[in-house]
């Protein structure tokens, strides 16, 4: 009698590589490291206490769930505290209370909820990591951005911040520059707006995408790394100068103003949620970039980074399924 081995294969991707989960999510915090240590110094407490909120909310929520599923705990692996940290930067530091204000506490719930839904709606309800088709943080924050749009479209800026405006300052308080392109009142003021300003940081905006030069900094890390691949980035960038000129937009102030460099660079390139091939992940950047325009351009809301990748994450199976490479002796059928 033959003794047949029962062979249980995992979804796919099946990738074999010496970089572990958590040397990974160690790279990406490092990544990440100066664009948070620029919002701790851009906004004050207001991004310390979101950010260690935030990732400490993710973390519990993990293993109180893992717990209670009997699984094994993971929170070392740097995953949820990735998460935690993502889902703060995406913020506005509008959501932080002021503690002088007791009756502003309340607000602490808002990122709270929004880590609770990143880990058990975004990640744990699909079986875990590796298992969940979308971003966990892009899913808390679009949560939170459907659940409290006033808090989290109100915007403050850093303490550093430059008299761009100048005496239309007091006019454009609690904008972000995409707001007011979107309103069509940035034409008048766009003179005013240095590129370096939007390059460095000192416009409003969440959390973490005030400074594209820090995240460029950072994503260009990972490549160096290997832990990103750089096409989905580079096919994203691409696609949204060529719309800025379609639209007929400043291609730069497209690509500096808003949470481009964060999505593109440590948002759409996340393992799970991209797709596996080369020419997956360039139409996966095209994808990004165009409904990203289109969003901007034709869309209620002025920002559509975080809605256009966690579309695309939904369109990543069927990416990898156009584009899988013929197996060899594999024959195409013909209609």
């Amino acid at each position: 009698m033959m003794l047949e081995t029962q062979v249980v294969v995992s979804p796919a991707p099946h990738i074999r590589d010496e970089l572990s989960t958590e040397k990974a999510m160690k790279m990406v915090f490092i990544a990440l490291m100066p664009t948070t240590l620029f919002s701790f110094w851009n906004f004050g407490f207001k991004a310390l206490f979101l950010v260690l909120v935030s990732i400490a909310t993710c973390v519990f929520t993990e293993y109180i769930i893992e717990i209670a599923l009997k699984k094994p705990v993971t929170v070392k692996d740097g995953s949820a505290a990735l998460t935690g940290l993502l889902l703060a930067l995406t913020v506005s530091p509008g959501i932080c209370p002021d503690l002088a204000k007791p009756s502003t506490w309340w607000m602490t719930m808002i990122i709270i909820v929004g880590g609770v839904v990143s880990i058990g709606l975004g990640k744990h309800i699909f079986g875990g990591l590796g298992h969940n088709p979308f971003n966990p943080a892009l899913i808390g924050r679009a949560f939170l951005l459907a659940s409290w749009p006033v808090p989290m479209t109100t915007w403050s800026w850093p303490k550093n911040a430059l008299d761009w405006a100048g005496a239309n300052m007091d006019a454009v308080a609690g904008a972000t520059v995409l707001n007011l392109d979107k309103m069509g009142t940035l034409q008048g003021l766009q003179l005013k707006v240095p590129y370096l300003n939007l390059l460095w940081g000192n416009i409003s905006g969440s959390l973490g995408e005030t400074s594209a030069l820090l995240l460029l900094v950072g994503g260009l890390y990972l490549i160096y790394k290997g832990v990103i691949d750089w096409r989905i980035p580079s096919a994203y960038f691409g696609t949204v100068i060529v719309l800025s000129f379609v639209f007929q937009k400043d291609p730069l102030f497209q690509l500096l103003a808003g949470g481009l460099f964060l999505g593109a660079f440590f948002m759409a390139t996340d393992w799970v949620t991209s797709p596996v091939t080369k020419k997956g992940r360039i139409y996966f950047g095209i994808g990004c970039g165009i409904l990203t325009m289109l969003i901007r351009v034709f869309g209620g809301y002025p920002e559509g980074v975080c809605y256009a990748i966690l579309i695309m994450n939904a369109v990543t199976p069927l990416l990898d399924k156009l584009t899988l490479p013929i197996r060899f002796g594999e024959v195409k059928h013909h209609a």
